[in-house]
């Protein structure tokens, strides 16, 4: 599922807004179509998330959306961020297998079946500036800041607020607003 929406300033922010909104509503029909709209959602994250300034070495350095253990977008998520860019930097994609290859990741997305090792690194993540983003129904409880759920065959997502502001992410009103908005500590 391509989209692309071009414009400027509020009117291309709210573009990609329309976007996420439509991936939400359109029915997940197969395996490979679901991380497809996941890629897209990692994407738009990048787009709504704002990380302190010391999250970056470099004013163009990247904004790396990493990929623990195991990888089911197989090379939709590299298909979707090629030459876009967030917040004028551009978005590169990797994957990690622990924590020290996880510093100069924004986000980290976890698949389902390695969130016990998501649990393990949880700790050392604590507030750090990373959006970690997740499918499995414990994310959340186990620290995570977004998780995707599959309801009525479409992706929708939670946002876990207060693990965001311990990271001092801003995440903007206008993706909370799409979200199923949790507080856990």
């Amino acid at each position: 599922m391509a989209i692309l929406i071009q414009g400027s300033g509020a009117r291309w922010r709210w573009g990609w807004l329309a976007a996420i909104l439509l991936a939400m509503h359109a029915p997940v029909r197969a395996q490979v179509d679901e991380y497809q709209v996941k890629a897209a959602f990692l994407y738009n994250f990048a787009k709504f998330v704002d990380w302190p300034a010391q999250s970056f070495r470099t004013p163009d350095e990247p904004i790396e959306v990493c990929v623990l253990s195991s990888n089911p977008f197989g090379s939709s998520l590299e298909q979707v961020i090629r030459g876009k860019t967030a917040a004028g930097r551009p978005l590169s994609a990797r994957k990690v297998a622990d924590a020290p290859s996880l510093n100069s990741c924004h986000i980290l997305f976890v698949a389902a079946e390695d969130v016990k090792k998501f649990r393990a690194l949880a700790p050392k993540l604590r507030g750090a500036p990373l959006l970690t983003v997740g499918e499995a129904s414990d994310f959340i409880s186990a620290g995570g800041i977004v998780n995707f759920k599959i309801e009525n065959g479409k992706v929708r997502f939670e946002i876990n607020v207060e693990a965001a502001e311990q990271g001092q992410l801003r995440i903007s009103s206008k993706l909370l607003s799409l979200a199923e908005v949790v507080r856990q500590p």
